[in-house]
């Protein structure tokens, strides 16, 4: 198992490096967004290849931070019915789902994106609004976000047997997001 869990440690580490990087595509998209707003408003003119670099960048944000999302366990889950659980049988519904849902789907994905992505590329594809970007860029974004997901999955399947056999630590125990109203905030916390 350590040699595994090497491996895991080396895609999580890959996995935070580019997911705490692609944070700055919001800020860049922001920028491009408002300056091309400005000059809209400002020069009465426009351009459909800086829309679509907004379209890229939040496109390239959300796809290449999807596999931080899941490493540091923000994704999307039903708590109601998760919280119900043990932490045990938590983390059986994680491999499962892992196993079951995620994996199949991302390799599903990376398996029709590929020929996508090489036919665009191959063939210079433009976008079909007049001064558009090339496309390529865009659908590369796609793969590589459901590259570092398949990635990231592997690193949380390997990580979830680790745990259930005891091997390490659970790094993220399971606190519910929603604290009922009726609970007083903990010592030195008002309620908002």
């Amino acid at each position: 198992m350590t040699p595994l869990l090497g491996i895991s440690r080396l895609i999580d580490s890959i996995t935070e490096a580019i997911g705490k990087s692609v944070a700055w595509l919001i800020l860049v998209a922001v920028l491009v967004s408002a300056g091309n707003a400005i000059v809209r408003k400002t020069f009465n003119m426009s351009s459909n290849a800086w829309l679509e670099a907004q379209w890229y960048l939040f496109g390239g944000a959300f796809m290449l931070a999807a596999a931080y999302t899941l490493q540091q366990n923000e994704h999307i889950r039903i708590d109601v019915v998760y919280g119900a659980f043990s932490r045990r049988v938590q983390h059986w519904i994680d491999l499962l789902g892992h196993l079951l849902f995620l994996m199949p789907f991302v390799v599903l994905m990376i398996y029709y994106l590929v020929p996508y992505v090489l036919m665009s590329y191959r063939s210079g594809e433009m976008s079909s609004s007049a001064g558009g970007l090339i496309i390529w860029p865009a659908k590369g974004i796609l793969l590589a976000g459901f590259v570092l997901l398949a990635l990231q999955g592997v690193s949380e399947i390997i990580k979830k047997i680790a745990i259930m056999r005891g091997d390490i630590d659970d790094p993220t125990p399971y606190v519910p997001t929603h604290v009922p109203l009726d609970m007083d905030p903990p010592a030195g916390e008002t309620r908002a």
